[in-house]
């Protein structure tokens, strides 16, 4: 007799992503969690996202982040980190001259890019 497979998987990112903005790359991924080592090149950053299924903890390795958060702008350098609660509008710049390098960790019971929720630029 076979056993029922899960038929909810989640897809398996790619290893390692370039979107404009630098780099992500998957370290681990388990059932509920997901590590990524991003890069934000100086002068650029990601958009404005949120998500309903998942958390997100940032620990800045080197370089300089400038995050808003729910709409609070903090700094953060290197050694330094912050959370950030599930549906809660965030974004991470990097106003420095040199790549902004952070460990994200998500943790939630959905990891699929299908969470991520993308607003408008109002620049």
């Amino acid at each position: 007799m076979r056993k029922s497979t899960n038929t909810t998987k989640q897809e398996i990112p790619e290893p390692i992503r370039t979107p404009p903005w630098g780099q992500v790359i998957v370290l681990e991924q388990g059932e509920r969690y997901r590590i990524n080592r991003i890069q934000v090149n100086p002068g650029s950053h990601i958009t404005t996202q949120m998500h309903y299924h998942r958390s997100e903890h940032w620990v800045v390795v080197s370089g300089t982040a400038k995050l808003i958060i729910d709409g609070k702008e903090i700094l953060l350098h290197q050694k330094q980190s912050t959370y950030v609660p599930m549906n809660t509008p965030h974004r991470v710049e990097n106003p420095g001259v040199i790549p902004l390098v952070m460990i994200e960790v998500q943790n939630g019971e959905y990891l699929g890019d299908d969470d991520i929720i993308r607003f408008p630029e109002t620049e």
